[in-house]
């Protein structure tokens, strides 16, 4: 564990830095136009609907008309008008989140590879255990298996301590096995990807964890109120664009992690070579009289 926590904070100062690059910020634009494109699309054709078809759900939901209706005894009346939005925002969150992962799986991951290995990881061996078939089943069927977890615990959300906790712990279970994979699939061999999944899995999936929360501040702009008003226009790209980069530093933090961790788990079982003793001739003796 002290060998995984020492890799994971060198990792970490490496995947800053690394952010801070111009090849970095001009591939994190990549996903930020995929997903302005998607997200604008959907929410041009379908923002609408999805709001009245919330808002319809709240009214009609016996036990949440009973809690809504409290507040509107209050003075809060159209509580449930004024929620809705909020509601789809919530719930879109975690599927734009899904999307700028599998785009940073496919798009980035791979860049962000290729420049650390020529930067740090030059002489490591290439056993490309994981072809792109491979690669793209393992990341659509965590990918499902996140959403259903997202799925079936919404209503968990609802509790003020679990909101704070159970959707970034799926989400950096999924950032762990996609991030994972991209990161080893050209240089371990699948015996090797598997090891290091299976030794290193507690701080991996740490890493997932934090960065999800790291991903959280982004979410803060997204459903603030003020990007209903002038400034959403610049408030919406730029939230987006802060998830790119966030998840261009997570890849690159598995990234550093998982290859340092190939190069010592190989340097490890390498066997020592053993340089023989110099032979020392014998004494000779001097003839016997």
């Amino acid at each position: 564990m002290a060998k995984g926590s020492n890799l994971m904070l060198d990792a970490f100062w490496r995947a800053a830095a690394y952010c801070f690059r111009p090849p970095v910020i001009l591939l994190s634009l990549v996903p930020l136009l995929v997903m302005l494109v998607a997200v604008g699309g959907w929410s041009y054709f379908f923002w609408g609907g999805s709001v009245a078809a919330v808002e319809q759900s709240i009214e009609g939901s016996r036990w949440l008309s009973t809690v809504f209706g409290w507040f509107g005894n209050s003075g809060s009346a159209g509580f449930a008008t004024a929620v809705a939005p909020f509601v789809v925002l919530v719930l879109m969150t975690p599927a734009a989140a899904v999307l700028a992962v599998l785009v940073i799986a496919f798009l980035m991951s791979p860049a962000l590879v290729r420049m650390v290995t020529e930067r740090r990881f030059a002489q490591l061996e290439k056993k490309h255990g994981t072809g792109l078939v491979a690669s793209v089943l393992w990341a659509l069927s965590a990918t499902l298996l996140a959403g259903i977890a997202f799925v079936v615990t919404i209503p968990l959300w609802l509790i003020p301590p679990l909101v704070l906790i159970v959707p970034p712990v799926i989400w950096g279970w999924l950032t762990y096995r996609v991030m994972s994979l991209d990161a080893l699939a050209e240089h371990a061999s699948k015996a090797e990807r598997d090891a290091i999944l299976q030794r290193h899995r507690w701080p991996l999936l740490l890493m997932g964890v934090i960065t999800g929360y790291i991903g959280i501040a982004p979410s803060i702009v997204w459903a603030s109120g003020i990007i209903f008003t002038v400034g959403f226009v610049v408030l919406v790209p730029l939230a987006i664009w802060i998830y790119a980069l966030t998840f261009a530093f997570s890849s690159l933090w598995f990234i550093h992690f998982c290859l340092a961790a190939l190069q010592q788990m190989r340097a490890d079982a390498s066997p020592a070579i053993e340089v023989p003793a110099r032979e020392i001739p014998a004494p000779q003796l001097p003839p016997s009289p």
